[in-house]
């Protein structure tokens, strides 16, 4: 190593000091000189996760003037993502090593990096410097449309721009006591379905809705729900009180518009989930192999009239998985996918693969022409035992034959 000894914060350093446009290409090329690498390259996962777009290559793009769209699936790529283990590989006299570029259980992207030789050492803090890159974009992409930009392979209408801007930035989060992860398949004529989490000291906050219409009067009704449902969120407002703001901010402002809704909220401190259904499908539980749907009381749909919503209640054990759908999941084509059967047969896949796993099938099922919105959140509760998130350091690798 030219540098000797690389550092996280050698990485973060180099990204303070670049434009947040410019960072990715700065950090390649400080990484580049620090591990005497012939190429550092960065590839950014796109929206609906069956591409990567490699924003930057110290040999072939150094300015990131030229982004290029590349096949996930069934790649080293692909790999490295769904195990989240680095992969090395011989490549002609040298290595070449795939690293995760994740945070906090949001998969971000890829680092690629050809060296003369990798030994554990430059393994080791090839793998911190990925894991210090993923900060570096999350932080990053909050000043510039690159990273939004560059996750998009194919174009998007008005009502797409709308609807993903209501959805969490990141569609994963990983803590001690849980896993959540998400994702939306929008349809050609967007359905207005959303999803929603958020994090505090003694909860977990989730949401998943489906407004009635399509295209951008769906999108606008979805707008309604989750602004009012957030706003009511921050200011401290009870689930019930949360549902009551969602419905009359359709009573009031939505032009007759109707929602379906899923409302939770999960106490950190003992895994008891308060419920709120507006007319939603009911959520499927996994709890020792067996998927079972959760038999919960159906109240009115978002937007009817004025109404109090009941709070009803779950006890989440240990190594439960919840699934939280939309009719789009289950409704014409979509149906022939056996959800049970496929959330049984994922059980030991990370929350973000079983995410995965059901989006593909669906879209599989529908030959990628949804007439719906197709939307999944799946929550895994690991349980109050673990005070410490388990994240992955990157310590275990996948060996390849050479190249």
């Amino acid at each position: 190593m030219d540098g000797g000894v690389l550092w996280p914060g050698d990485v973060l350093a180099a990204a303070e000091n670049a434009p947040p446009v410019e960072s990715v290409e700065v950090v390649a090329r400080d990484l580049a000189k620090r591990v005497g690498a012939f190429d550092v390259s960065f590839l950014l996962v796109d929206l609906v996760e069956e591409h990567l777009v490699r924003l930057t290559s110290t040999a072939q793009d150094p300015d990131g003037r030229d982004p290029q769209p590349v096949d996930l699936r069934d790649s080293a790529y692909e790999t490295v993502l769904r195990t989240q283990r680095p992969r090395r590989e011989q490549h002609g006299d040298g290595a070449r090593v795939v690293l995760p570029v994740t945070n906090r259980g949001d998969c971000v992207g890829v680092l690629e990096v050809t060296v003369p030789a990798c030994d554990e050492q430059v393994l080791a803090q090839l793998g911190e410097a990925g894991h210090a890159l993923a900060y570096v974009i999350v932080t990053d992409r909050r000043f510039t449309d690159r990273y939004h930009s560059g996750r998009r392979t194919t174009p998007m209408s008005l009502a797409a721009e709308i609807q993903h801007q209501l959805l969490p930035t990141a569609s994963c989060c990983e803590a001690a006591q849980f896993t959540v992860a998400g994702a939306l398949v929008p349809a050609d004529d967007i359905g207005g379905d959303t999803y929603d989490y958020s994090l505090d000291r003694d909860a977990l906050h989730l949401s998943i809705t489906d407004a009635a219409g399509h295209d951008v009067a769906s999108a606008l009704t979805a707008t309604l729900l989750v602004g009012a449902l957030r706003g009511a969120r921050r200011a401290g407002r009870d689930l019930a009180e949360q549902a009551w703001e969602a419905n009359q901010a359709l009573l009031d402002h939505g032009q007759r518009s109707l929602a379906t809704g899923l409302l939770l909220n999960v106490d950190l401190h003992g895994g008891l989930v308060e419920l709120v259904n507006a007319g939603h499908p009911a959520p499927l539980l996994l709890r020792d192999g067996v998927v079972e749907r959760i038999a919960l009381e159906v109240d009115l749909l978002f937007g009817v009239k004025p109404y109090r919503y009941r709070v009803q209640r779950l006890d989440l054990l240990p190594g439960d998985r919840l699934v939280l759908l939309t009719d789009g999941m289950i409704e014409r084509n979509a149906a022939h996918v056996d959800l049970p059967a496929l959330i049984s047969r994922t059980e030991g896949l990370h929350a973000r693969e079983l995410v995965r796993a059901v989006t593909r099938a669906v879209r599989h099922a529908c030959r990628d022409q949804l007439q719906d919105d197709a939307t999944v959140l799946c929550l895994d509760w690991h349980g109050i035992a673990r005070t410490e998130r388990q994240a992955d350091n990157g310590a275990d690798m996948d060996t390849a034959s050479p190249a």
